[in-house]
C-alpha cells in the first residue's frame, strides 16, 4: 500500500484521530507530553497492548479468543501460586507459559478438530481458566516476588523504557512479519475471508487455526507474568474484563469481526488512541467509568464510519 493509499484508508482516520487526541491533551496539559507520562501511558497498560496483537491475528483468521483475560489472569495466579509453594521463579515462569500454551491448544483443538465454534469454545473456557485461577489462590493476595522478577515490571529496562514496553516493541516487528510478509500471514487471510477456499486450495486450515490459538495462549499468559511483575502481587481477579478492552483495540484499529481484513499498523495506532484518551482523560481527573463511555463511542464510530464510506459512491451513481 502506498503512502497516500494509506492515508486514504481507515489507517490514515486513526492517524487524523490520534493526532487530535494528542493536540487536545498537550493542550490541556502541560505533562501529557513529559517523557515520565508517556512512559506512564504504556507501562499501566502494556499487558492488553501485547495481547492485542496476537488478537490481531485471530480475527483476521475469522476466530475469536473470549478466553485471553482468563488466561492472564490464570497465568499470574499460577505464578504466585508456585512462588508461595517455593518453586524456583525461573521454573515457574516456564510452567507459567506452558499453561498458556496447553490451554490455547485446548481452544484450538475444540475449535479447528471437534468443529465447535471459537465463540463458544472460549467463552466455556474463560470461564474455567478464571475458575483455576480463583481455586488456586482463594481470596488470598500473593506478593513478595524475587527482585529480579518485579523489577521487569517496576524498573527501567533500557534507560526509562519498562521491559514490558521493549517485549511490545518487538513483538510487534516479529507479528507484522508473519502477518504482513510471510505464506503464514498470506494464508491467515485466505482463511479469514474464505476458509471453504483456504481448504480447496490445499491449506491445512485446521493446523493453522490450532498455531494461532496456542500463540494466543502463550503470549497471554506471558502478558499475565509482565502483570504480576509490573504490580507485583496478584489475586484471583487479576485480568477481569481485560478480553473486552482488548477486542475493542482490534475491531478500533480496522480488523473485521468477519475476518479476512485488518492490518497490525491500524491495531497499533489503535492502541495509542485509546491508551491517549484515557491517559488524557486521567490527567484532567475524568473517572474511569467516563473513560470507558467514550471509548465504547469510538468504538461504535468505527463500527459505523466504514459502512457510511461504502454507501457513500452508491448514491453518487444513483443505484438505491
Amino acid at each position: 500500500m502506498t503512502a497516500l493509499k494509506r492515508l486514504q484508508s481507515w489507517e490514515g482516520f486513526l492517524i487524523a484521530v490520534l493526532l487530535f487526541v494528542v493536540l487536545v491533551n498537550a493542550s490541556s496539559s502541560p505533562q501529557f507530553l513529559t517523557t515520565g507520562n508517556l512512559v506512564n501511558l504504556f507501562q499501566l497498560s502494556i499487558e492488553k497492548a501485547i495481547v492485542a496483537l496476537a488478537m490481531t491475528l485471530v480475527i483476521v483468521n475469522a476466530e475469536i479468543d473470549l478466553s485471553v483475560g482468563s488466561m492472564l489472569g490464570l497465568s499470574a495466579c499460577a505464578f504466585g501460586y508456585m512462588h508461595e509453594a517455593g518453586l524456583d521463579a525461573r521454573l515457574a515462569v516456564v510452567l507459567c507459559l506452558a499453561i498458556g500454551l496447553a490451554g490455547g491448544l485446548l481452544n484450538g483443538i475444540s475449535t479447528a478438530w471437534l468443529g465447535l465454534p471459537s465463540l463458544v469454545v472460549t467463552l466455556a473456557t474463560m470461564i474455567g481458566f478464571r475458575g483455576a485461577a480463583r481455586v488456586l489462590v482463594e481470596d488470598r493476595g500473593i506478593g513478595s516476588f524475587p527482585g529480579w522478577f518485579t523489577d521487569l515490571g517496576q524498573k527501567g529496562f533500557l534507560g526509562p523504557v519498562p521491559f514490558g514496553l521493549v517485549a511490545f516493541a518487538v513483538l510487534f516487528a516479529v507479528f507484522w512479519v508473519v502477518l504482513q510478509r510471510s505464506g503464514f500471514g498470506r494464508k491467515t487471510y485466505v482463511i479469514g475471508t474464505s476458509r471453504e477456499v483456504a481448504e480447496y486450495a490445499g491449506i491445512d486450515t485446521g493446523r493453522h487455526k490450532i498455531v494461532l490459538f496456542a500463540v494466543s495462549g502463550v503470549i497471554a499468559a506471558f502478558a499475565g507474568l509482565l502483570y504480576a511483575a509490573r504490580v507485583g502481587a496478584i489475586r484471583g481477579d487479576v485480568g477481569l474484563g481485560f478480553e473486552l478492552d482488548i477486542i475493542t483495540i482490534v475491531l478500533l484499529g480496522g480488523v473485521s469481526i468477519f475476518g479476512g481484513t485488518g492490518s497490525l499498523m491500524g491495531t497499533l495506532l489503535a492502541v495509542l488512541i485509546v491508551l491517549s484518551l484515557r491517559n488524557g482523560m486521567a490527567l484532567q481527573n475524568i473517572t474511569g467509568h467516563i473513560q470507558t463511555g467514550v471509548v465504547g463511542l469510538l468504538l461504535i464510530g468505527s463500527v459505523l464510519a466504514p459502512r457510511i464510506r461504502l454507501r457513500r459512491p452508491r448514491r453518487a451513481g444513483g443505484m438505491p
